[in-house]
């Protein structure tokens, strides 16, 4: 049924579109009261679209892909706008857009960096289809720094978003010269690296396990290498990556901090080409091209560790010649990661992607010692001992996603995927001995082995759809479903024994939690809505279900983020975010180790969630752009071991009753500038922020009930990033990092413990017991480093040749990896004083 058009009508929208002083009235309540701001909104919401959609004139949608012209692959978040109307769409991550516009002449005009842009003017008379290809920029004034704001700094409904092209992050200087998304994105305000080196993140007070890491929107649950050093990605295989820092859109839901959405490269439709590069610890090689020509295409990776192919023989023939004769040591440790998507199009409605990735970390040793003896009468005795570990950890993950145009203004992604992240750890000792007399040989054996396993197993499906019913709104809405298989820890023990080839003794047994099998689903609904030229909004709710142990929790989580536009180059945007996690990483190490452990809510432990509130400020000057921040953040139910408790804790209880649960907030400011044009880029990032936690539920109590700062409180992080290009052959990088330190929890005074006996109690070989007044009560020296970078581009007619230079911690300073008491003293440990590295890359 239409609605008639009348003056009620037309006022009613008038009222809550056209007024500016309505205008102001709806941003006053943002502020001013929750539930009268969502009421008001989610009104003049429908008021909009239901009025608008009957008096406009007739309208036409135009949509398509847009792509690189030379390779074909989709270019994610490109902006499409019509010049005169200044009525515009981003495409979404699959490159596909969707404008709707009133019928008549436009001009239309497509934008994405580091590409020339496109321009086309037509009448428009019904729905049409316009795949627009852009071609690559050489103008040195369009080179972008790495980090670059989501629908532009300004004008964005979204805050807290910073998207990292590749390209350019590629040329910021980084350990042993292996480029990496993760320790880009610690150079960003509001994210706190963990210890010296580490992968991890710490996003606004949150801890590691509470950030969403997507690899082409399937989940990945351990993201680092060599004890979190370096990060589970391979630059090569990335074409994009997006940070959600706070304020998160609807369509993200399952953690509590940050969401970190890494997409894949598709592959390059019609050229084969590649790259490989040799560094100081790893090599990685590249390849792209058709398979069939226009249709399918893919795109391989592979990186290995071969730091081992090395020491492992070197370690050998050292202990072979100092250990004498018959001893000896094998061993080593290396990563690997290997990338593949496949990408079909059946036709500009239907596409068809297949994506895999296999990563693991592998620690193995061998340690054998062989002897002889024998003195003619008794016989002849040879015996042999050895030792052999296996430590392997790792993730597996394969999606297979489903594009479809259903009409002009919908479009469709069903996606399935498995992933898997397993640790297992085996040690075997073993023993043989052999005894010859008179001609008869009797062996006996001995052998003890055990086999430490954990796991998660998810199998998923999900719809995806993004929508456009009017010209000013932009609909995504979708449903998904995870089965869950939890295999906390499971540890075999076999024990054989054999006289003379005859078994005496043999032992096999498996202990473990059992397995904990959940389901997940969720659904949400998030709308991007110009409501004027003052106003933007992006509102939106997800909901999620969480059915473990005969038990459901429901979680409705609502969205909001407004921004209000004051001038062309100014902004102020404001955001409030819910978010629930069912999922929890324990964890009492200073590093990542495999030894952490996911687990699962329970009938026991409830779901952590947070509220999150931002308010911040946005301007644009002349090829700058500048942004303040303000958020607090409250977070229910965190996790931590009890005192003394970790996964090697000799108590074999499970491990429900080995964990505390509490809460915690965070707050801070954050400012961020960066120049974005010219031959000098980058940026300057700085965060003032206070986190604290509290234990305080019977029973369940550390620090004696009372408030502690969280592990990795710190008050002051600042980044400096700078890039210059000097030519097309010389660019520079260099990194400037200093952040005060961060707490540990250390005794200060020692006191002599006896028992009932009046013995002395011995705790660590040592009579004396250390006396810790308060949890993190001790705060490491402050921490600096400048990391340089220089690269020499070489092109030939068919190679391109890039030689670096990378320096990490070239100042030399002391950074404390962690503290230690010895000799009544607290001694520093530093573990990276300087590290120079060389690497070498080709393109083909």
């Amino acid at each position: 049924m239409k609605l008639p058009r009348n003056d009620f009508n037309m006022s009613w929208y008038s009222f809550f579109t056209s007024s500016e002083l309505m205008q102001r009235y709806v941003f006053f309540c943002y502020f001013c009261n929750m539930k009268a701001k969502v009421l008001l909104l989610f009104l003049a919401m429908l008021a909009s679209g239901w009025v608008s959609a009957q008096n406009a004139k007739k309208s036409h949608t135009i949509s398509g892909y847009v792509t690189d012209a030379k390779s074909q692959e989709t270019l994610l978040g490109a902006s499409i706008f019509e010049t005169a109307s200044m009525k515009g769409s981003v495409t979404n991550n699959f490159g596909y857009y969707s404008l709707k516009l009133n019928e008549g002449n436009v001009s239309l005009k497509a934008s994405f960096v580091g590409f020339e842009p496109y321009e086309t003017a037509f009448e428009l008379k019904n729905d049409t289809v316009i795949n627009i290809a852009l071609s690559q920029s050489n103008q040195l004034n369009e080179v972008t720094v790495t980090a670059r704001a989501i629908e532009s700094n300004v004008k964005g409904s979204q805050m807290s978003t910073i998207e990292l092209p590749v390209t350019q992050l590629k040329k910021v200087p980084a350990m042993f010269g292996e480029t990496d998304v993760i320790k880009a994105l610690q150079l960003l305000p509001g994210i706190q690296s963990g210890t010296e080196g580490s992968a991890g993140m710490y996003v606004r007070g949150g801890g590691p396990d509470e950030n969403l890491i997507l690899l082409d929107g399937v989940p990945l649950y351990n993201v680092n290498h060599a004890a979190g050093f370096f990060s589970a990605f391979n630059s090569d295989a990335i074409k994009n990556v997006t940070l959600y820092k706070g304020n998160f859109p609807a369509r993200f839901g399952g953690r509590l901090s940050s969401v970190v959405d890494v997409r894949m490269k598709d592959g390059d439709m019609y050229e084969y080409h590649g790259n490989f590069s040799l560094g100081v610890i790893a090599s990685k090689i590249n390849v792209e091209g058709p398979i069939v020509k226009g249709k399918t295409s893919f795109n391989l990776s592979f990186r290995r560790t071969y730091y081992d192919l090395f020491t492992a023989p070197l370690i050998y023939a050292i202990s072979k010649k100092t250990l004498g004769s018959g001893q000896s040591i094998w061993g080593g440790y290396y990563f690997y990661d290997l990338n593949l998507k496949i990408n079909h199009k059946f036709s500009d409605k239907d596409r068809l992607f297949f994506s895999l990735y296999s990563g693991d970390d592998k620690v193995y040793s061998r340690i054998k010692s062989e002897t002889q003896s024998g003195d003619g009468f008794y016989g002849d005795m040879n015996s042999s001992q050895e030792m052999d570990i296996n430590w392997k950890w790792g993730n597996r993950v394969a999606a297979l996603r489903w594009n479809h145009v259903v009409r002009p203004n919908l479009f469709m992604n069903i996606t399935g995927a498995y992933t898997q992240y397993r640790h297992n750890l085996g040690a075997e000792v073993s023993s043989e001995t052999s005894h010859q007399f008179s001609g008869v040989t009797t062996t006996d054996t001995e052998a003890i082995g055990l086999d430490l396993n954990s796991g998660i197993y998810d199998f998923s499906g999900k719809a995806d759809f993004d929508y456009k019913p009017f010209e000013n709104h932009d609909v995504k809405f979708g449903l998904g479903v995870t089965h869950h298989t939890y295999k906390p820890t499971s540890l075999g023990v076999q024990m054989k024994e054999t006289q003379s080839g005859t078994t005496s003794f043999d032992f096999d047994t498996v202990t473990s939690d059992s397995r904990i099998k959940a389901l997940e689903t969720d659904l949400y609904l998030e709308d991007n809505w110009d409501i004027s030229n003052f106003f933007k909004l992006n509102m939106g709710v997800h909901y999620s279900t969480f059915t473990v142990d005969q038990k459901t929790y429901h979680s409705v989580q609502p969205r909001v983020s407004l921004r209000s536009l004051i001038t062309e180059s100014f902004s102020l945007k404001a955001g409030y975010a819910y978010m629930s996690q069912y999922i929890h990483l324990l964890s009492s190490n200073a590093i990542s180790l495999p030894t952490d452990l996911w687990v699962p809510v329970t009938g026991n432990i409830v779901p952590m969630n947070a509220h999150q509130v931002a308010l911040g400020a946005f301007y644009d000057w002349r090829g700058f752009e500048f942004s303040l921040e303000g958020y607090y953040k409250k977070m229910n139910n965190v996790m931590e071991y009890k005192d003394g408790a970790s996964f090697f804790s000799l108590d074999q209880s499970n491990w429900q009753d080995k964990v505390v649960m509490g809460d915690g907030w965070a707050y801070g400011i954050e400012l961020f500038a960066q120049k974005n044009v010219g031959r000098f880029t980058g940026w300057v990032g700085y965060t003032w922020s206070h986190t604290e936690r509290l234990f305080n539920r019977p029973g369940q109590e550390l620090n004696f009930g009372k408030v502690f700062p969280a592990k990795y409180d710190r008050r002051h992080d600042l980044n400096i990033v700078v890039m210059y290009e000097l030519n097309d052959h010389f660019d520079f990088g260099a990194t400037w990092v200093f952040s005060t330190g961060n707490c540990a929890t250390l005794a200060y005074q020692n006191y002599h413990g006896l028992d009932l006996y009046g013995n002395s109690i011995w705790v660590n070989g040592q009579s004396s017991i250390g006396y810790i007044e308060n949890r993190n009560n001790y705060r490491y020296n402050s921490y600096q480093r400048l990391d340089l970078v220089a690269n020499y581009h070489l092109q030939s007619e068919r190679f391109e040749h890039i030689f670096s230079v990378n320096v990490y911690n070239a100042l030399v300073h002391n950074n404390p990896f962690v503290v230690i008491p010895w000799e009544g003293k607290l001694r520093q440990v530093c573990l990276f004083p300087i590290i120079p590295s060389l690497s070498w890359q080709v393109k083909f």
